[in-house]
This record gives C-alpha cells, structure tokens and sequence, in this order.
C-alpha cells in the first residue's frame, strides 16, 4: 500500500463501516439540533431558550468528559460505542413522542418545555463519551502507518454530515413538520446501531487493575499537559474557536452589515462549511506529515487573517470569499490536528485524550458562541470579529515561539517507526 494512496483507509471494510455508521450519526445529530432550537423557539418565542439548550448540553459534556475518558480507556471500544447509540436512540425517540399531537394537546407547553430540555442534556452527558469512544475506536480501526489518511476521511465525514444535517433538518421542517422529521433521525440512529456491530469487538490495552478513578484522572490530565506538541495543537484550536470563530453571528452580518437577508445569511454558512469540506478531501492527496507543526501554525494563523478580512468586509462578495478561504485553512488545521493526536496518544490513554480533546473543543464551541455575542454587543460585530481574529494572530505567534516541539515536528518518522511495527 502506497504511502500516498489517498484511499488507503478506504480499502478497511471496518473503517468503510465506521464512516457510514458516524456520517449516519452525525447527520442525525445535527437534523436534530436544528428542530430542537426551532420547536423550543416555537413554543416559547423566547431567544432566552435558545441559550439555555446549548446550556443544557455543555455543563454534562464538560463535566463528564474525564470521566468518560477513564472508562472508555477500561472497556471494550466496540460494545462502548453500541451502548453509546443505543441511548443516543433512546433520546431520539423521546423528542419524537413529545412532539406527537396527543403529547402537544394533552400536556402544558411549560412541562413539554422541561422533557426536552432534560432529554437534551442527557445527550450532553452522552456526549461526554461519544468524543473519546469515537477518537479510541478509530485508532483501532486502521494501522498506525494510515493514521493520517484515516483522520483525513473521519474528519470529512464528520464535517459533511454536519453541514447537511443541518441543511436537511430546516428543508424537512418546512416539508413534513418537525414530529416526522424526528421520525427519521431516530431511524438513522437506528440504522448506526445495526451497523455498528458489523465492526468486530477490540482489545483492551488499559489492563491496570486496582486503578482509582482519580489517579486514572490525573495520569490522563498529566500526560496531555506534560505533552508540548498535544497541548499545543488542542490549545491552538480552542484559541482559533473561542476568538476567531464567528458563526454564532453570522445573523448579524447578514442583516445589519451586508444588508444580504437570509439568502446572504445562508451564503456565509455555505462558504465556510465548503471551503473546509473541500481541503479536508484534497489533504487525501496532499501529505500532511512533512512540517506538520509549521502547517498546524500556518492553517490557523491563515485562519485568523481571513476572519479578519470578513469582520473588515461590506461586501457580500469579499465576505463570502473570505470566509471560503479560512475554511480553507480550518479544515488543514482540524486533519493536522487529529492526526497528531492519533499518532502521538498511546493505545492505553486514548479515551482520556479524547476526552481532554472533546474538553477542549466542545468548551470552545460553546464559550466561542458566547463571546462573539457579549463582543458584538460591546464593540459592534465587525470590530467584535476583528478583534478576535487579531487575537488568534497573537496567540498563534507566541505558541508557533514559545513551542519549539510543536514548531518543529515533522511526522514522518512517526509514520516510518509504525510501517516497521505493522
């Protein structure tokens, strides 16, 4: 096998399985985040309630998290996994009877409300282990020698499956009502789960017997922190997120900077989304192992420069253009990422690493959100995106000096050292 077969992962029949079971997932996942925020928005006309959804889900998924990674770490990955779903189907379900007629005729929109809201965050708490379960699997799924390629394809599929799921989930409201659109997420859910266990069970390498839940913990957090070239990569992307991200407010450029509406509106996410699809499938092609620290520099620096541009634009056609390119540079930084963390996490820490990674991401997701409203708030959502894009700049520079593990890794005898173990 070629070490630039852009289709090495591909010919895994397991991981084959793997990217359809997760597109299935993802795809759901995110049909079903839009019809929540649309069916709560209709029962309360409160913008208040938006907020509290995204609250509901990220205090489990962040508190949870390293617990998750010290279990995920002594259990079998595959059944884990199946287990994961199977609740996930559970949820599924749940949302889909409470927005049944009988439901809506029969019970108060205040305790409809409360049963969404507790059903969302224990998709939070379930969240906490998907992270980890995925991340661990993976690395299971494929030899060390197609690390690369491997989180190239994941990366894609998850990316692609997210984007649709969302577009899909808006169309199907308008189409067939949010009780039946919800039908059909938990049937995807229910088809992952059948598919998941045409994957073959794995073996536990986290054997350590007597181990306290703390100090299993503690040797997870130490290991990532002690790490200069993780530590490094999942630092710059919660910094590219927190500061640098806009989508949160994308609303507002639409309708008060670029004067677009919502075909504008609707531009601006498409141009992201593709702009990262598209370099996420080119990297298949591209090695990504030669001066992997400088190009996980250089993507998220190249980021930050185009938001920057965004935030300065009025017009529609720069914006949409720059934020095709920071996509661009986005989804480099997301495959280079994942492929350090799987090339560089031992076989026995990748639930804990995974959940310091969903840690770091799923915080920045949300608090990202966040401070892209109070900024735009404070200081006007132009300036508000400028800033933050200065911000990733600074950062970028400061890690790209201070770290030079980071700055100076090269993967490729990574690669080499795993082709002689395979």
């Amino acid at each position: 096998m070629s070490k630039t077969d852009p289709y090495a992962a591909l010919r895994i029949k397991e991981f084959n399985i793997f990217l359809l079971l997760r597109f299935a997932l993802v795809f759901g996942w995110s049909m079903q985040f839009v019809v929540i925020e649309w069916q709560v928005y209709a029962l309360t006309k409160d913008p208040l309630s938006l907020g509290i959804i995204g609250l509901c889900e990220f205090i489990p998924a962040f508190l949870f998290a390293p617990f998750a990674g010290h279990i995920v770490d002594k259990k079998e990955k595959r059944n884990l996994f199946a287990l994961c779903i199977a609740l996930f189907s559970l949820i599924s379900f749940g949302l889909f009877w409470l927005t049944s007629n009988r439901i809506e005729s029969t019970w108060e929109t205040y305790t409809i409300l409360l049963g969404i809201y507790a059903l969302v965050f224990f998709g939070g708490v379930l969240r906490s282990f998907f992270g980890p379960t995925i991340f661990s699997l993976i690395g299971l799924l494929v030899p060390k020698k197609i690390y690369p390629n491997a989180a190239t394809w994941s990366s894609s599929t998850w990316k692609g499956a997210s984007v649709f799921g969302a577009l899909f989930g808006g169309f199907l409201i308008a189409w067939i009502g949010v009780h039946y659109t919800l039908g059909i997420i938990f049937l995807l859910v229910m088809l992952a789960l059948f598919l998941v266990f045409f994957i073959a069970k794995k073996p536990i390498f986290n054997k350590v017997v007597g181990e306290s839940v703390k100090k299993s913990l503690k040797a997870g957090l130490n290991f990532v922190f002690k790490d200069k070239v993780i530590l490094g990569a999942l630092t710059l992307d919660m910094i590219a997120v927190l500061f640098g991200g806009a989508v949160a407010i994308f609303a507002v450029f639409a309708t008060d900077v670029l004067n677009a509406g919502p075909k504008g509106f609707g531009l601006l996410n498409a141009a992201l989304s593709s702009g990262s699809i598209i370099t996420m499938l080119a990297t298949t092609y591209i090695p990504i192992t030669k001066n992997t620290g400088k190009k996980l520099l250089i993507s998220v620096f190249g980021f930050g420069v185009f938001m920057i541009i965004f935030g300065a634009s009025k017009l529609l056609w720069l914006s949409v253009i720059a934020l095709f390119f920071s996509g661009v540079f986005d989804g480099i930084s997301m495959v280079v990422r994942q492929t350090i963390l799987q090339l560089k996490t031992p076989d026995d820490m990748r639930g804990r690493v995974g959940a310091v990674n969903s840690m770091f991401v799923g915080s920045s997701n949300e608090l990202g959100a966040l401070e892209s409203g109070v900024a735009a708030r404070i200081f006007g959502a132009p300036l508000a995106v400028v800033l933050g894009g200065t911000m990733t700049l600074v950062i970028v520079a400061i890690i790209g000096v201070k770290n030079k593990s980071l700055r100076n890794l090269d993967l490729r005898k990574d690669i080499e050292e795993h082709e002689k173990e395979d």
